[in-house]
């Protein structure tokens, strides 16, 4: 009497029932991909060793190696919960902190921002040089000149400056989105320079798929919380 070793063929006609699974499984979840998990390779190994030739019994080897395999799938199934439930944590934790800077204000690098011309506003200009003459106009929505700041000579840095909210003739401007251009006079050129503005944060958008959160600015729209450079009061 002779015996076959169905086992092979056991496999691959459970492997291909179990493929098939998967894959209406996916179909209708709307998932990509078609991996098996732990338990479709705890079903093969099962079936192996049903069907196995009994006079040719499996290699202990080979089934050690294959339990080594169910094992680290295991395992790594078990990390990628454990990570899905830390960036749960930390989207709730985002979630908090956002809620903290609705209303706040923070600086960030802009020329236009909603000025409240009533109490005045503090804002600096990055010089990559030291200056002999910096100047920093500020202009209404319409793009006139309202004033002129003049910052005299400064070093290379941060220069700070203040506007009062009144226009030339010692007038309070009216409240509205403002536009400040700085001029900075390096090696005897006149150059532009880049400001730095305060504004308040009306609202805040989570990111999606662990994307950055980002804040959505009163007269300046969404900003990344990456390129805010403070957060004030």
């Amino acid at each position: 009497m002779s015996t076959t070793d169905t086992s092979n063929s056991v496999s691959n006609s459970v492997l291909t029932s179990l493929q098939k699974k998967t894959d209406t499984t996916n179909a209708n979840t709307g998932t990509a991909g078609s991996a098996l998990g732990k338990d479709a390779f705890l079903q093969l190994l099962v079936t192996q060793m049903q069907n196995q030739n009994p006079l040719d019994p499996q290699d202990n080897g080979e089934f050690v190696a294959q339990l080594a395999q169910f094992s680290s799938l295991e395992s790594m199934q078990s990390l990628n919960s454990s990570v899905n439930t830390i960036v749960s944590s930390f989207q709730s934790s985002q979630a908090l902190q956002a809620s903290s800077l609705v209303g706040r204000s923070v600086i960030v690098q802009s020329d236009t921002t909603e000025v409240d011309t009533s109490k005045g506003m503090t804002g600096s200009v990055n010089l990559s040089s030291s200056s002999t003459a910096t100047s920093v106009g500020v202009y209404d929505s319409k793009g006139a000149l309202v004033r002129t700041l003049d910052l005299g000579t400064q070093a290379a840095g941060a220069a700070s400056f203040t506007w009062d909210g009144k226009n030339g003739d010692g007038e309070l401007a009216a409240a509205g989105k403002y536009t400040f251009k700085a001029t900075a006079t390096i090696n005897g050129v006149a150059t532009a320079m880049t400001t730095n503005l305060p504004a308040t944060v009306n609202s805040v958008t989570m990111g999606t798929n662990g994307g950055e959160m980002s804040l959505n600015l009163a007269g300046l729209g969404s900003v990344a919380l990456s390129k805010i450079q403070s957060i004030g009061i």
